[in-house]
């Protein structure tokens, strides 16, 4: 008996992804616990946006703030810093290090309706905090709905403009 399979050309590229992702990420993240020391550094970040700002909030704790730097260059906010290693404790044949070390970049594309002359940053009890304005014309307006028909519109308007009659 004779069995038809359907022909997915795709599938094994697929599988060959699968692969070269599992290679890649084997290499980089490595095996027990060297891997926590080894491991590349990124903070946390958490973006919000209201009609005024885009506010972005870091999580930076441990990095004084003279190892912070935040720039703004062609519509897009660089922030680099370095977290250093205080001093090394060791203790009786035993060492581990959890916390991640080392330098860090994030970078973000700024949308066009941010105002990059008006960008402010401040740090405080380990969060960066740097607010993004928005330009004036990017802010939304409201426009004020009027009630009636397009005819009382005109008569009110035609109203205004007859001269009033002296007794």
């Amino acid at each position: 008996m004779t069995v038809l399979t359907r022909f997915e050309p795709f599938r094994e590229f697929t599988t060959l992804q699968d692969r070269i992702n599992r290679v890649f990420r084997d290499s980089y993240t490595g095996s027990g616990d060297d891997s926590l020391t080894t491991s590349t550094f990124a903070p946390a970040v958490d973006v919000y946006e209201d009609e005024h700002q885009v506010t972005l909030k870091i999580e930076v704790p441990g990095i004084e703030e003279k190892d912070i730097d935040v720039r703004v260059e062609n519509n897009t906010l660089t922030v680099h810093g370095e977290r250093k290693i205080e001093k090394e404790e060791k203790e009786e044949n035993y060492r581990r290090v959890e916390r991640q070390y080392g330098s860090f970049t994030r970078t973000f594309t700024l949308p066009q309706t941010v105002d990059t002359e008006k960008v402010s940053a401040t740090y405080d009890k380990g969060v960066l905090k740097i607010a993004l304005p928005k330009k004036a014309e990017a802010k939304p307006k409201q426009i004020k709905v009027q009630v009636g028909s397009e005819k009382s519109i005109e008569a009110q308007t035609t109203e205004a403009k007859a001269p009033s009659k002296a007794a």
